[in-house]
């Protein structure tokens, strides 16, 4: 009975060695966020209810929108060069990661980066965008089936004959 003190102790020195080094290879959002934050020596400021937002955009999308992760840097006043960025985000996001834009404005005020990755029937999509002096980065993983139903519901179908809007489900259609 003496020595079940042991057993803790035994389990926090087998604990700490793992932690440290599962948090020194980070990578995903808060690896390039922190990439961001030690490179250009800026912080991001934190979205307070992020996991309740989450929730509810993954409620109100039925599940075509989730895992949502946001970082927003102002008064972001450091000379970025696009390559640099691009070089930070890629290695950063790792493997599996394919970037499908790259924007740069010709002084390099703004720049856009937007990184895919598949996740089963899910997509993942990353966004870098620096305009002026803020920079946002954000991380999500969307359903494009769903997302599909939800822009058809918004989208509009004119009959370019007769300029009424044929859309079944508008009933207030008004005639002169």
């Amino acid at each position: 009975m003496k020595r079940l003190w042991l057993i803790p102790i035994a389990f926090i020195a087998l604990a700490v060695p793992a932690a440290v080094l599962a948090g020194s290879g980070q990578g995903g959002c808060d690896g390039v966020v922190g990439s961001i934050e030690s490179r250009y020596h800026v912080h991001a400021t934190r979205i307070p209810f992020l996991g309740l937002i989450g929730l509810v955009s993954k409620k109100a999308t039925r599940g075509g929108v989730g895992s949502l992760h946001i970082a927003e840097f102002d008064n972001f006043t450091g000379q970025v060069d696009g390559a640099e960025l691009n070089r930070i985000v890629s290695e950063k996001l790792g493997s599996g990661w394919e970037r499908m834009i790259r924007e740069t404005s010709r002084k390099g005020h703004e720049q856009t980066l937007i990184f895919t990755r598949p996740e089963g029937d899910r997509m993942a999509l990353f966004v870098v965008d620096l305009d002026g002096s803020e920079l946002d980065v954000v991380q999500v993983s969307v359903d494009p089936n769903h997302l599909d139903d939800d822009l058809g519901r918004y989208s509009h179908h004119h009959d370019s004959g007769s300029g009424k809007d044929n859309d079944k489900d508008n009933d207030n259609d008004q005639s002169d």
